[in-house]
C-alpha cells in the first residue's frame, strides 16, 4: 500500500513540476505599435523582460516595450482577453522607461499587474518529510493614480482601504458579505472594479 502512495505522490510531483504557464504560450492577438500601426497575429509575451514576439505568417519579429503601445492577446488558459500597456515607469531610481503591465480593471481606482516566475518552498505530503521547491506564477499588483503616477500595492487590505477613502466601508463589507480574498487575482479585480461602480 506504501508503495502505491509512493508511487501516487511522485507522479503528482511530476505533474506539478510539468505545468505550464501562460507566458509559455503563442496566443492570438493584436499589437499596436508607438508609430499607430497596428498588427494582427501570434503573441507570446514576457514580461520579466518587457518584450513580445509576433508572429504571422512565415513571419516572426520581436518587440520591445519602447516599440510598443498596446497589446492584446486571447489567453486559452484562462480563456478570456488580456490587454496590456507599455507605461513610463521608474523600476529603479527616477529615470521612467516603458513597461508592460497589464491592465486588471480602470476607473477612478486603476489595477495594474505584471507576472513573474519564482521559486517557493512547500512542506512535503503526509508520507515524506522536508521541504520541496518549484518554480510559481507570481502577481505583482500595481495602482495607477489619476495623476498618471504608478505605486506598487502589497496586497495589505487595510492599505487598499485606506487608499479608497470614504468609500472603504462599503467596500469593507462588499468584501466581507462576498467572503473575498486579495491574495486571489480574480477576486481582488472584483472588489477595485465595485470600487469603482460607486463612482459612476
Amino acid at each position: 500500500m506504501r508503495g502505491v502512495v509512493l508511487l501516487l505522490v511522485l507522479c503528482f510531483s511530476g505533474a506539478v513540476h510539468a505545468q505550464h504557464f501562460p507566458f509559455e504560450y503563442w496566443h492570438e492577438g493584436k499589437i499596436v505599435l508607438e508609430s499607430g500601426d497596428t498588427l494582427k497575429g501570434n503573441i507570446k509575451y514576457d514580461l520579466q523582460n518587457d518584450l513580445i514576439q509576433f508572429s504571422v505568417g512565415n513571419k516572426l519579429e520581436s518587440y520591445t516595450a519602447r516599440k510598443l503601445s498596446y497589446f492584446e492577446i486571447f489567453d486559452q488558459t484562462v480563456k478570456k482577453y488580456r490587454q496590456f500597456y507599455a507605461i513610463p515607469y521608474a523600476v529603479s531610481g527616477a529615470y521612467k522607461a516603458p513597461v508592460l503591465f497589464e491592465l486588471l480593471t480602470e476607473g477612478k481606482m486603476t489595477l495594474l499587474c505584471r507576472e513573474s516566475v519564482e521559486y517557493r518552498s512547500y512542506s512535503n505530503s503526509f508520507y515524506s518529510y522536508g521541504m520541496s521547491t518549484r518554480l510559481v506564477l507570481v502577481y505583482h499588483y500595481f495602482l495607477l493614480n489619476e495623476n498618471g503616477s504608478i505605486d506598487t500595492f502589497d496586497g495589505k487590505r487595510a492599505d487598499l482601504l485606506k487608499l479608497m477613502g470614504d468609500k472603504s466601508n462599503q467596500v469593507e463589507k462588499f468584501i466581507r458579505s462576498n467572503k473575498l480574498d486579495l491574495s486571489d487575482r480574480n477576486e481582488f479585480v472584483q472588489i477595485v472594479h465595485y470600487y469603482n461602480s460607486l463612482y459612476k
